[in-house]
């Protein structure tokens, strides 16, 4: 994975007081415009699951989770999330939600296998948030509906923190930009996922990355996606496949694409069925989840999550994640950052 690097010159806008004052009333106002935008309840969500069940998440398909024993459950093994893209459906389904309407949490998770960088951290807090849909909404053009409504959250978030701090200016475009993964390595073949992330992040400033997980026409994926929550191998039109995808956009501080969210249309019967043969993991079809999915029990949802302290670290203009929230730390990187001026927020 290649890795965020700090800049070169780089003092941050806001004191340590601030910053924390600041990351409070982008987290509060965010919260209120993205479940007013999508119709959105605040649910209370699980910090681990049990194993075995198939409803954690496997993020790429092979992160190892934190796992560990319950003496009062006769040692059986719980699991801490790596997020809540399978929980959350059978949150919606269980409360009977109908279309149109959907649920947001808190999610906390813990990412041991994370290659640690600016960007990228132990600790993951995020908005996960989980939407009913129709069947007939299982398309490109209705998940291109939601990702601007939460783009305009995004928006109206930047403008909200620079009426309150003048130093911290907007820069965001008016509109998000939807692109293909396909198209993007099509039209740089050369380059790697990330470079082509790089290169249309910093020509459009916001964009969409549609059709993440699956197989490309070289033969490539753009990303990994585990095969049992986004749909990323239905047709979506125009000969492209993928109803999901990534909002990246163009960090200025970094000189860098990044990455806000992740989200898409989850998968029916089929496309998991699909997406498990084309990964050689149909024995995840007896798993709980599965197989409540698979007999035609779960609620058809979209849904994705996005990162708090990156949102945060966003429109704060700052140059690492460990500026807004406290996490653990190889020495190496306290050390790059102290010469760079950048002061974390963990205590050492």
């Amino acid at each position: 994975m290649e890795k965020s690097k700090l800049p070169k010159k780089y003092k941050s806008l806001l004191g340590e007081k601030e910053t924390e004052h600041a990351i409070v009333l982008i987290k509060d106002f965010f919260q209120l415009a993205l479940s007013t935008e999508l119709n959105l309840t605040r649910v209370t969500a699980p910090l681990f699951v049990r194993s075995g069940t198939g409803v954690n998440d496997d993020l790429n398909g092979i992160e190892r989770p934190v796992s560990f024993p319950v003496k009062s459950m006769n040692d059986e093994r719980l699991e801490i999330v790596q997020s809540l893209a399978k929980w959350k459906r059978l949150k919606v389904t269980d409360l009977g939600l109908k279309e149109g309407f959907g649920i947001y949490t808190d999610m906390n998770a813990i990412r041991p296998d994370e290659d640690l960088d600016a960007v990228h951290s132990l600790y993951v807090d995020q908005w996960d948030w989980e939407m009913a849909i129709d069947e007939k909404d299982r398309t490109i053009f209705y998940l291109h509906e939601i990702v601007e409504k939460i783009y305009r959250c995004i928006k109206r978030t930047e403008f909200y923190i620079y009426d309150r701090y003048d130093q911290i200016k907007p820069h965001l475009p008016e509109k998000i930009t939807f692109v293909y993964a396909d198209d993007l390595q099509k039209e740089y073949p050369d380059l790697t996922p990330k470079e082509r992330e790089a290169a249309v992040a910093k020509k459009y400033g916001a964009v969409f990355i549609s059709g993440i997980g699956g197989k490309m026409a070289d033969g490539s994926i753009h990303d990994g996606r585990a095969p049992d929550y986004d749909d990323w191998i239905t047709e979506s039109g125009d000969g492209h496949r993928g109803l999901n995808g990534d909002i990246i956009v163009w960090n200025e501080i970094l000189q860098a694409p990044f990455e806000l969210s992740s989200m898409g249309i989850r998968v029916n019967a089929h496309s998991l069925r699909e997406q498990l043969k084309e990964r050689g993991m149909e024995k995840r079809e007896k798993l709980l989840f599965h197989s409540k999915l698979l007999k035609g029990e779960l609620t058809q949802t979209l849904g994705g999550g996005i990162g708090q302290s990156r949102l945060c670290m966003f429109l704060l203009r700052k140059a690492h994640i460990g500026e807004t929230q406290v996490s653990i730390w190889p020495e190496k990187i306290h050390e790059e950052c102290k010469k760079k001026g950048i002061k974390l927020l963990q205590l050492r």
